[in-house]
């Protein structure tokens, strides 16, 4: 969800985003796999999960934090997350770009699935950085703008370094939420100028085609995934990116 201009948009009966997840468990597992990846003999004190929507990430922390945070804007998703994460979990109404937390009081900040909607992620980049640990981790999931089928499609032209709205011509009008995808290049220097630095990246969704999906067992997409991850990050060849990053430079 994220800090966005319409922070009730999710607010209304029709963005079910927990019915939006259902036939997508490739791409949940994929990120799952991600956060493991990354997260995996790391534990900390307090995890957040940063414009969370109904906790799906938030749900996968509390085998690494003592205690986890889903902070979202929207209070319809809050509600959906009190029934999916039960108990255990705080949950907070929060813009991402105005986070109730002391600075480097938060060892662990997640962001998934929220910079696609933030044209300009600058103000909440900066509010990660704030608000973190000196020796935490952030994990900012990017919507890949040069993944490898749109570098295919660009042959000649390049990637261009500002954000791409990828919304339908329609609902290209304020009302409307905004739906971008990033150039890395552009996000891991806005990342560095409030003090984020790059400390390893992974390929995420590397396998996403309704094709294969129908076509390839469940568990073999998810072993070539595990594989694929780290050994196509320096590529950049899916079309989400997994950033994990710390204030240390």
């Amino acid at each position: 969800m994220g800090d966005i201009k319409r922070a009730d948009f999710y607010d209304g009966p029709a963005h079910d985003y927990l019915g939006y997840w259902k036939g997508r468990d490739y791409e949940h597992d994929a990120e799952r796999i991600a956060i493991d990846s990354l997260l995996t003999g790391q534990h900390f004190t307090h995890a957040v999960d940063v414009g969370g929507g109904y906790g799906r990430i938030t749900a996968l922390l509390p085998k690494y934090a003592d205690h986890v945070t889903l902070a979202e804007p929207s209070s319809r998703q809050l509600d959906v997350a009190a029934r999916f994460l039960g108990e255990g979990i705080e949950r907070i109404q929060a813009q991402a770009a105005h986070l109730p937390f002391a600075a480097g009081s938060i060892d662990l900040v997640t962001m998934v699935r929220v910079m696609h909607h933030l044209p300009d992620p600058t103000a909440e980049l900066a509010e990660i950085a704030r608000v973190l640990d000196p020796v935490g981790f952030a994990v900012v999931e990017v919507a890949n703008l040069g993944h490898a089928r749109n570098r295919l499609r660009r042959l000649g032209r390049g990637i261009p370094a500002g954000p791409v709205d990828i919304r339908s011509p329609e609902n290209r009008h304020d009302d409307e939420i905004p739906f971008v995808n990033h150039n890395l290049d552009t996000v891991t220097a806005q990342a560095a100028a409030v003090g984020l630095h790059v400390v390893r990246s992974l390929s995420v969704s590397n396998l996403r085609s309704g094709t294969l999906k129908r076509v390839v067992p469940h568990r073999v997409l998810l072993r070539v995934e595990r594989a694929a991850q780290p050994a196509l990050a320096r590529l950049r060849f899916g079309p989400s990116i997994f950033l994990l990053l710390t204030k240390s430079s």
